[in-house]
């Protein structure tokens, strides 16, 4: 805002007397103002809008049902192949992982028994140590860039996708490192459309 100054004539090193807006100035303050209102408005709007088209939370209800479908098709797809472990499905909400949601489902065994050379396998352990390699490097397991951290065994078997609400990530264990990414996939195909 401009202000009007007056000094008076004649004086050396002449002075202010007083301060007077003159009609422009008020007017100029009356635009700026309404401008304000203008922009914190619509930039107020254009949030809400944003917020409006953001894609819904799942809900654990439907998750569960999904995660169910899911395991369904991996508990299939592992009879086709002939072979049996630990299924695993995991949802994490939001751009990173910092949770997730979980449901596993035993698919004929969940160990390979100990014997007196072989100290057997947690088929479960494995599966979730896959799972939380994925949920660190967003890559399937087995295929991170960097090498496997202490708690990662880099095998292969889980894969994970980017859906609209967040991460899919699946694991299954109990068999050769290629069936296992072949049971996985069948449920990734049930989560990855309907997620």
């Amino acid at each position: 805002m401009c202000l009007r100054v007056q000094f008076s004539e004649g004086e050396p090193g002449a002075f202010r007397r007083r301060y007077q807006p003159t009609e422009i100035d008020r007017m100029t303050s009356r635009k700026l103002a309404t401008g304000m209102l203008l922009a914190v408005s619509l930039a107020a709007s254009e949030g809400t809008v944003r917020a409006a088209k953001a894609p819904k939370p799942v809900s654990a209800k439907r998750f569960d049902v999904l995660a169910d479908a899911a395991l369904v098709a991996m508990k299939n797809r592992a009879a086709e192949l002939k072979i049996s472990g630990v299924a695993v499905v995991s949802y994490s909400q939001g751009d990173t992982i910092q949770g997730w949601t979980s449901k596993m489902q035993v698919v004929g065994r969940m160990t390979d028994p100990q014997t007196a050379t072989d100290k057997g396998n947690n088929l479960l352990a494995i599966a979730y140590a896959k799972s939380a390699q994925m949920a660190d490097t967003l890559q399937d397991s087995g295929m991170a860039k960097r090498p496997p951290m202490t708690g990662e065994f880099n095998w292969q078997g889980g894969v994970i996708a980017r859906v609209k609400t967040g991460y899919v990530i699946v694991a299954f264990s109990g068999a050769k490192s290629e069936e296992d990414v072949q049971v996985s996939r069948a449920g990734l195909a049930i989560l990855q459309t309907a997620l």
